[in-house]
């Protein structure tokens, strides 16, 4: 069965992972999802690695906007949508691999964004649900922000994971900041959709639509540390504290960050 999306681009940032980025195309071609384009953002990655995505554009039919050398994440997501030419754009980094349902329930975020203006983005994966959710329909439902809510994930409205909006993005938020780690990156353009009344839709089972797939051969460029998770009891106070920390700065910097 094909699924058409003519009005959709399908942006995919890529680092050093070929045979992720193969996977997530074949996988995208599978499921009979036919995009308007594909536009796939390279950072600068290795020969052997450019030379596979240059052969997998014949293939695919990409069109691959590289740079000489790494600038980074903000600038490998800014490239890449300065390309897009539709109405919208699906953004996924290509360590991620959608499921066989993903093509019903996208067909009805496209048709939310095109019936309503005020939706900015539409997320369709997490590692957590977002704290504070409205039912909508069909298995989505809106973000909402409060102010009073001491849940730290609530100045996450906005993620790096795969989702849908305008292409229209960066002119409304502002571009992603470049020459800083990717993590910040994030944290930064979060700031500014939270800072600019930014609205998006959640996709209430958030773990159906896409896999994150990384091996041993090609493994993830983003490293987070394991205390995080650690049982404790002292690193789970100093966790709390240290929440509670980053309530309070991020809170300011809604305030004071342009």
């Amino acid at each position: 069965m094909q699924h058409q999306f003519p009005d959709t681009t399908l942006l995919i940032t890529h680092y050093n992972r070929s045979g992720s980025l193969e996977r997530l195309l074949s996988t995208f071609e599978s499921l009979g999802c036919q995009f308007a384009d594909i536009v796939v953002s390279d950072d600068g990655s290795k020969a052997e690695h450019l030379s596979k995505v240059k052969a997998l554009a014949d293939r695919f039919h990409f069109r691959l906007v590289t740079t000489p050398t790494n600038r980074g994440l903000g600038n490998n997501i800014n490239k890449g949508q300065d390309a897009v030419q539709t109405e919208y754009t699906l953004y996924v980094q290509e360590d991620f691999q959608p499921s066989d349902v993903f093509p019903k329930h996208f067909a009805d975020a496209l048709t939310f964004m095109r019936e309503d203006f005020k939706w900015d983005i539409i997320r369709f994966y997490a590692y957590f649900a977002y704290p504070t959710l409205r039912p909508f329909k069909k298995g989505y439902s809106e973000m909402v922000y409060r102010f009073w809510d001491l849940n730290h994930l609530k100045f996450y409205y906005y993620s790096d994971h795969p989702h849908l909006r305008r292409s229209t993005f960066l002119q409304k938020f502002g571009r992603y900041p470049e020459g800083i780690k990717g993590d910040l990156t994030e944290y930064r353009m979060a700031v500014s959709f939270l800072q600019k009344k930014g609205k998006g839709l959640f996709f209430d089972d958030f773990t159906k639509l896409f896999y994150q797939k990384n091996s041993s051969n090609e493994p993830s460029t983003m490293q987070r540390a394991d205390w995080k998770q650690s049982p404790n009891p002292l690193v789970k106070l100093a966790r709390l504290a240290y929440l509670r920390y980053r309530w309070l700065k991020n809170t300011i910097d809604l305030v004071i960050l342009k």
